[in-house]
């Protein structure tokens, strides 16, 4: 059974926290629908806080068992008697009929042990050394430096992938403070060396950095929060705002619903709150 929530908060993400900790759910088990947006008000009057509809899913209530009614006829009818039950003569015993002889045990047949199937040790990546002077050696150069500045001892390795497209992995202990909150630290740091290795360069060359696969989870993440929230659309022949996300990632999501019937996607708001919503086409 399907229910709405309204709440507030100093920001929209704030009302939205403030609806699942009431609820006890996560993000992804609701939609949510903007009703107004915080005003800040004139020195401090007159503001209103973010509003939100948060719409979920719960449990039907269970079916209460209807009443039985008496009616005077019933009340009318006498109660039976109890009638006590005949007692029977006790039977004579037959005798115990003789043992018979112990079959021969019959051979058990040996058991076939299944050997499980050892489990495969993790492929560990191999990089080769940048040469000396080339662009892979700068990004490396680059990334190093921020790292340490970072206080992190990540291995940074850049590989080049296509003409102007390179790819860097961090290789190293702990680099869930490198990669964020999802991936704000990552994208910073990819920005940066975006930046850092374009300035004073002829042409433009593209620089993807990763840490632990995150980025491929993340895109798979993705594509199955996109789908939920349609079907969930689809379901209730209504539209719904997503979280705020970057571009590529609000990228992901459109090119995941482009060819779903009934469900067309577009962004709203600004950066870096900007959302995708997801909405039933009639």
């Amino acid at each position: 059974m399907e229910k709405k929530m309204i709440t507030t908060g100093k920001t929209i993400e704030l009302a939205i926290e403030a609806a699942l900790q009431q609820l006890g759910l996560d993000r992804d088990s609701v939609s949510v629908q903007v009703l107004s947006q915080a005003k800040p008000g004139f020195l401090g009057f007159g503001a209103t806080p973010a509003r939100v509809e948060v719409t979920y899913e719960a449990p039907d209530p269970a079916p209460e068992a209807p009443k039985s009614a008496l009616t005077s006829a019933s009340r009318s009818k006498p109660k039976p008697t109890y009638v006590a039950p005949k007692k029977e003569e006790p039977k004579a015993e037959a005798p115990a009929p003789k043992a018979a002889k112990p079959a021969a045990p019959k051979a058990e047949k040996p058991a076939v042990k299944t050997e499980k199937p050892a489990p495969q040790p993790k492929v560990e990546k191999t990089y080769t050394p940048a040469e000396p002077g080339s662009m892979e050696e700068k990004i490396e150069v680059f990334l190093k430096g921020l790292l340490e500045h970072m206080g992190s001892a990540a291995v940074p390795h850049a590989t080049k992938t296509d003409d102007d497209t390179y790819s860097v992995d961090l290789v190293g202990e702990d680099l869930g403070f490198l990669i964020g909150r999802r991936g704000d630290t990552l994208d910073a740091i990819q920005h940066l060396a975006n930046y850092a290795i374009n300035h004073g360069i002829s042409g433009h060359i593209r620089i993807n950095v990763d840490a632990e696969e995150y980025r491929q989870k993340r895109e798979e993440s993705l594509r199955r929060y996109a789908q939920k929230k349609a079907q969930q659309v689809l379901k209730a022949h209504r539209r719904t705002t997503l979280e705020p996300m970057n571009a590529y990632e609000r990228h992901l999501i459109h090119a995941a619903l482009q060819d779903m019937d009934r469900i067309t996607t577009y962004s709203v708001g600004t950066e870096p709150n900007r959302r995708v919503v997801i909405e039933y086409v009639r």
